[in-house]
C-alpha cells in the first residue's frame, strides 16, 4: 500500500497518536502546572533530559499534539506553536539575531512583519530590503556579517512569489538561516522544506485553522541546517542532534522569556480546523482563479494581482512550485475614477474584515487599513495604491461570489 496522502494524514492523525480512551482528538489539558513524585524527575525535564511539562507558558500536552500535527504537515522535525503568527517570527527574530548581525528580507511582505524588522533595525540589526523574486538581488545583498534570510512563499498583499528554491540553495551554499513564511500557501500546496528552509514559520490563525474562530502561529525546524554554524545558540542548547538546536532556542526565548504561549484550548481548535485544509484549499484555489479571471476582464479594474493568471510576472514559476494552485489571495487594483469604498459598501457575500485564509470571502482597502501607518511614499514603493483592494477568497459557491463583485462594480 502506498503512503497515505496529505488529507488521510491529516484527518487520521490525532487517534493514531495514543489517545487516551481511543479518543480521535487529542485531550484538553487546561493545568497550568505539572507535578512529579521524585524531584530528580522534576530536575531532568528542566534541564531537557527527560520529555515532560513544568509550566504552561512553555507548553502543554494539548499544544505539544498540535506541534507534531504541524510537524506531519511541513515534513519538519520539531515545531513550537506560539499564540499569534506575529509572536511566532519575533521570536525567531529576536531568539536568534543580535545587534549587529544582518538581515536580508523580502520587500514584498506582510504589514504588520515589515513594522517587526523596522523594530529589529532599532535594536541594532541591520536590514536590507530586496526584490525576492530575483535571486540575484538576495546574493547582492550579502555582506560578512549576514546570519539570515527571511521571505514568504506568496507576498500579503501583493502576491509576489519569491525565487524560493533558488534562495534555498543560496543560503545553504553560504549557510545562512532560511526562514519561510509559508501562510499564504500552506504546507498544503507545498511544504517550506521543499525550498531548503531552516524554519518555516504559519499563521496558525489564516489557513491552517481556517474558521477564524482562534489565533495561532507556528515556526517549524526542518532539519536541513546544521546549527553548528551558527554563532548565536547558547551553550545550555547545545546538547544531542545540532539539527534540532535552533528550534530549542526559539522555544525558551519566545515561550519561557517572552511568554507567546498559546492556550489549551485554542491549539485543540487549530488541530480540529487543520484536519481540512486540504479540501478547503482545493476550493480557495479554485474560487480564486474564476474571481481573478472575472476582475481582470471587468471595464472598472485596472489590473488583478494573482499567480494563477497568465500575466503574472511569476505565474509559471507558481505553477512549478505549487502544482497548479496558486491561493487564496488577490490584489485588485481599481480604476483611478472608481469609488473604492462605493463598491466595498454594495458587497452582500464578501465580508469587509481585516483577516485572510478564512472560510469567508474577506476584503478591504489596503492602503487606507493595513498599510496606511506605512506612509504614501512606502505604500508606493510596495505597489499598493489608494485603489487597491485585498481580497481573501473563501469557500463560497462560484457562482455567488463572481455575482457579488459584478453587482458590487455597478457603480456610477
Amino acid at each position: 500500500m502506498s503512503a497515505p496522502g496529505f488529507t488521510t494524514q491529516t484527518v487520521h492523525f490525532g487517534h493514531r497518536a495514543d489517545t487516551e480512551h481511543g479518543s480521535v482528538h487529542a485531550a484538553i489539558h487546561p493545568s497550568t502546572e505539572y507535578t512529579y513524585r521524585d524531584a530528580h524527575e522534576l530536575a531532568a525535564v528542566f534541564q531537557n533530559r527527560k520529555k515532560g511539562y513544568t509550566y504552561a507558558r512553555t507548553g502543554t500536552p494539548t499544544t505539544a499534539a498540535l506541534e507534531t500535527q504541524i510537524s506531519m504537515m511541513e515534513q519538519g522535525n520539531g515545531t513550537v506553536a506560539f499564540a499569534t503568527g506575529m509572536a511566532a517570527l519575533n521570536a525567531v527574530f529576536f531568539a536568534l539575531l543580535r545587534q549587529g548581525d544582518h538581515l536580508i528580507a523580502s520587500k514584498y511582505i506582510f504589514g504588520n512583519t515589515n513594522s517587526l524588522l523596522m523594530t529589529l533595525e532599532n535594536f541594532g540589526v541591520e536590514l536590507s530590503l530586496v526584490d525576492a523574486t530575483d535571486v540575484a538581488q538576495v546574493q547582492a545583498a550579502l555582506r560578512p556579517n549576514t546570519r539570515m534570510v527571511f521571505v514568504e512563499t506568496i507576498a500579503n498583499p501583493g502576491t509576489q512569489v519569491a525565487d524560493l528554491k533558488a534562495i534555498g540553495d543560496l543560503c545553504q551554499a553560504h549557510r545562512l538561516v532560511y526562514v519561510v513564511d509559508s501562510t499564504l500557501s500552506s504546507p498544503y500546496l507545498r511544504p517550506g522544506r521543499d525550498f531548503g528552509a531552516s524554519l518555516v514559520v504559519n499563521s496558525l490563525s489564516k489557513h491552517i485553522g481556517g474558521h477564524g474562530n482562534a489565533l495561532g502561529g507556528a515556526v517549524t525546524q526542518t532539519g536541513l541546517y546544521d546549527w553548528t554554524h551558527f554563532p548565536h545558540i547558547h551553550e545550555a542548547y547545545r546538547k544531542d542532534d545540532p539539527h534540532t538546536w535552533g528550534l530549542m532556542q526559539i522555544k525558551k526565548k519566545g515561550l519561557r522569556d517572552m511568554g507567546g504561549t498559546l492556550s489549551s484550548d485554542v491549539a485543540h481548535r487549530l488541530a480540529a480546523g487543520a484536519e481540512t485544509l486540504g479540501l478547503r484549499m482545493d476550493r480557495i484555489c479554485a474560487n480564486a482563479l474564476a474571481l481573478a479571471h472575472f476582475l481582470d476582464d471587468h471595464p472598472l479594474v485596472e489590473r488583478v494581482q494573482y499567480p494563477g493568471l497568465p500575466n503574472h510576472p511569476q505565474h509559471a514559476r507558481s505553477t512549478e512550485f505549487f502544482g497548479g494552485r496558486h491561493g487564496g489571495l488577490l490584489g485588485v487594483v481599481l480604476k483611478e475614477q472608481t469609488d473604492v469604498f462605493a463598491c466595498l459598501n454594495r458587497l452582500h457575500v464578501a465580508a469587509l474584515a481585516t483577516h485572510l485564509g478564512d472560510n469567508r470571502t474577506l476584503v478591504l482597502p489596503a492602503a487606507h487599513t493595513i498599510y496606511y501607518e506605512m506612509g504614501a511614499e512606502r505604500r508606493a514603493l510596495m505597489g499598493i495604491p489608494d485603489g487597491f483592494l485585498r481580497i481573501s477568497v473563501g469557500i463560497e459557491d462560484e457562482a455567488d461570489l463572481i455575482d457579488d463583485f459584478a453587482q458590487a462594480l455597478e457603480i456610477r
